[in-house]
């Protein structure tokens, strides 16, 4: 199995086997403010997923990975999304799942990762993410990172009868 190392985490393409911890986390509504998901995954549709996980990037314009720690054991995972081969750029999503799994270094490792990949691999020119303007732990993540906030969507998300403030934050290949 091909695997992308960092200093305490690899991260690997999606197995089969990665179902059961994949439907737990799509199904945690803890995390679906920051993932914008509003009803529960089916695991016929996980299934149907993993089963095409292994399109190329080009063809399905997105790419998800797991991330494992030095016990090989799936603590997250990162996304690539809207990939655009034209304009070589693509936004990043990333989970650490568990809350005592946060916080150790395995999202930074995860995301300097990634980011040597888009850059020297698939020499993507720039990358971005979205981010609510109260979640602190993840803009700290990324400008850690390097990636600068460069605009601000007002009232972009709306977390019960509150509107949120959405970030965006570029990192352009330098």
């Amino acid at each position: 199995m091909m695997k992308l190392k960092g200093k305490i985490v690899s991260l690997r393409a999606i197995e089969p086997s990665d179902i059961d911890v994949l439907y737990q986390w799509e199904n945690d509504t803890e995390t679906w403010n920051v993932s914008n998901t509003q009803t529960p995954y089916l695991c016929f549709v996980l299934e149907q997923y993993i089963a095409s996980a292994h399109q190329d990037i080009y063809s399905v314009k997105q790419l998800r990975l797991m991330i494992c720690n030095e016990e090989e054991r799936a603590v997250g995972s990162i996304d690539l999304f809207d990939f655009d081969p034209n304009h070589l750029r693509a936004g990043i999503g990333i989970l650490v799942a568990d809350k005592s799994d946060r916080k150790k270094g395995y999202a930074f490792d995860a995301l300097n990762v990634l980011v040597d990949y888009c850059f020297s691999i698939l020499n993507l020119h720039q990358l971005y993410c979205n981010i609510t303007i109260d979640n602190e732990a993840s803009i700290l993540l990324f400008q850690k990172q390097g990636f600068q906030v460069t605009g601000i969507k007002k009232q972009w998300v709306r977390d019960g009868d509150v509107y949120k403030d959405e970030l965006l934050l570029q990192k352009i290949k330098g």
